[in-house]
């Protein structure tokens, strides 16, 4: 039997899809006694090590002793001093990453780790993009959920192997009738119209008469789930449980993926994302963001409530490192709009960017980010969407000298931090195509739902093409994986603010209503408030 240190050592390993055999699980066990390493320790010690290890170019799945002594070695030759740290620049640290510069990672599945793509993806993709997309979605899926607990088998033999849950293959149904078995695949509706579960080798028809509710979220077409039930001699899997798969923390994948670049903004490792975060929650606690959503510029009241900011900002000597105003800047459509719309379209652009040029303390500091709605005017209708034509934001480009005017969705890299922009009417659109959903879900529970499909789904838009157009070369940008730090879902839909697997999620909800109403976000807590402003009665 392997005992406690033992189980922790392979339990850490495991994490970072490697293997111990008894030699190389005998020699972690000499280090810990030659250092005196209490349990309490143990985990730390290790994750060191491992992390090490995972580094190596020469690193193969089953733990090579030889490179284990190497990595030992030269840990002991590291030196224990740190440089004396220099004052945060926030501004050094800050990026707004545009959806279409984010460097595209596929999932090698004989590799068993991201590779980066040799060809630079296209707006028009091609025969393959579409396949490559879904693959990679189910994969990063599948990858996480093999590396999770209940599914992850010990290398050394113990009783946690009866307990354990396997993932079969649709294929691996064939002739075994009246078997159980959990498959993990997409939801979609075959040419017949019957539901299907479908993963990189078939598909099988879902029968849902015998399931009595669906385990927490909202299942939509399109999305990756788990499925338990037993297979007919029809040819169907006679589903009794259904869920989402599970969510893997930032702080995990991080340490197995530090070394990825996947924002294309230079990779950091765990302990610097650790170091940076001790310090600007003690060197930049006074650091802001504010996010405004359906900002509508043909709304009078709209720059009534943006003066009012502005006037708050500077009374109290509360200027915002960054202000992210997401779309619509349009109460209505306009794309097929007269001459006259467009026009006033532009000019509404042209007096947001006076207002803001009025007030030269904010402009002098603040970081300002325009983002998209549905309704804009952009060069394509598909996600990830282009910024908003450059012939209606000159003017903001002219007066206004820290403007980023980018993409939907987007990310603003912050030291360690990631935080995703996303402007859509989400909950509308996964609610009209939702095939199970425990039923009467209403309010915190449907907010919850949503924030935990997402997240768990590692994407933003766990739809089929048909429902939300990608283009497929691009759906990367769309991956919340690994988990960001924040999520800001900017939507129709009634503001909130909750967090799960340690992510972050808000809505801020639209700008006029009622009052004027945004979010503020605290990269030092890493939480948001909600800001109101009340409206007079000649507002």
């Amino acid at each position: 039997m392997i005992d406690g240190r033992q189980r922790t050592i392979i339990k850490v390993f495991r994490k970072y899809s490697h293997s111990l055999g008894p030699e190389a699980l005998q020699f972690l066990e000499e280090i810990l006694d030659r250092h005196g390493i209490q349990d309490e320790d143990v985990e730390f010690s290790i994750e060191t090590i491992a992390r090490e290890y995972n580094k190596q170019d020469d690193a193969v799945m089953k733990v090579s002793l030889d490179i284990l002594r190497r990595v030992y070695d030269s840990l002991q030759d590291q030196g224990a001093g740190d440089a004396k740290s220099e004052l945060l620049d926030p501004d050094s640290h800050l990026y707004v990453i545009d959806a279409f510069e984010m460097p595209l990672w596929n999932w090698s599945h004989e590799r068993g780790t991201f590779e980066r793509s040799a060809v630079p993806p296209t707006i028009s993709g091609t025969a393959e993009s579409r396949i490559s997309a879904i693959r990679n979605r189910l994969f990063v899926i599948r990858q996480s959920i093999l590396r999770n607990e209940h599914f992850s088998p010990s290398t050394v033999p113990s009783r946690d192997r009866e307990h354990l849950v396997t993932l079969k293959s649709s294929k691996q149904l064939l002739g075994r009738a009246g078997e159980r078995f959990l498959l993990l695949g997409m939801l979609v509706h075959n040419n017949e119209g019957s539901l299907c579960l479908e993963d990189a080798d078939g598909n099988v028809v879902l029968d849902l008469s015998k399931l009595d509710e669906p385990g927490e979220g909202l299942y939509t077409e399109g999305c990756i789930a788990l499925v338990e039930g037993e297979y007919t001699k029809d040819g169907t899997l006679e589903v009794i449980a259904i869920g989402q798969p599970p969510c893997e923390d930032r702080e995990t994948a991080r340490s197995i993926y530090g070394h990825i670049d996947f924002l294309g903004k230079g990779s950091t490792t765990l302990l610097e994302d650790n170091q940076y975060a001790r310090r600007v929650r003690e060197e930049l606690s006074d650091v802001y963001f504010f996010f405004l959503s359906d900002v509508w510029l043909d709304n009078p009241g709209t720059f009534v409530g943006l003066q009012k900011m502005f006037d708050n900002c500077i009374e109290n000597n509360f200027i915002p490192r960054v202000i992210v105003m997401c779309g619509n800047f349009t109460s209505r459509s306009i794309a097929q709009g007269s001459a006259r719309d467009i026009q006033r379209y532009h000019e509404n652009f042209d007096a947001l960017a006076q207002l803001i040029a009025s007030y030269p303390q904010i402009t002098r500091i603040t970081h300002f980010v325009f983002v998209p709605g549905p309704l804009d005017l952009t060069s394509n209708a598909t996600l990830p969407r282009r910024p908003i034509l450059s012939s209606f934001t000159s003017q903001l480009k002219t007066k206004i000298p820290r403007v980023h005017l980018t993409t939907n969705p987007c990310r603003l890299k912050f030291f360690a931090q990631e935080i995703v922009v996303f402007r859509e009417d989400t909950m509308a659109r996964m609610l009209r195509n939702t095939v199970e959903v425990k039923p009467n879900v209403s309010g915190e529970d449907l907010r919850r739902y949503l924030v935990q499909t997402l997240l768990d789904q590692s994407h933003l838009t766990p739809l089929t093409s048909q429902v939300q157009p990608v283009s497929f070369d691009f759906d990367h940008s769309l991956r919340l994986y690994p988990l960001p730090t924040a999520v800001v879902l900017a939507d129709r839909y009634e503001k909130y603010k909750l967090t799960y697997s340690g992510c972050h999620v808000f809505n801020p909800g639209s700008f006029v209503g009622s009052s004027f109403t945004f979010s503020t976000y605290c990269p030092a807590e890493g939480s948001s408030e909600e800001g109101v402003i009340p409206m007079s009665m000649e507002d």
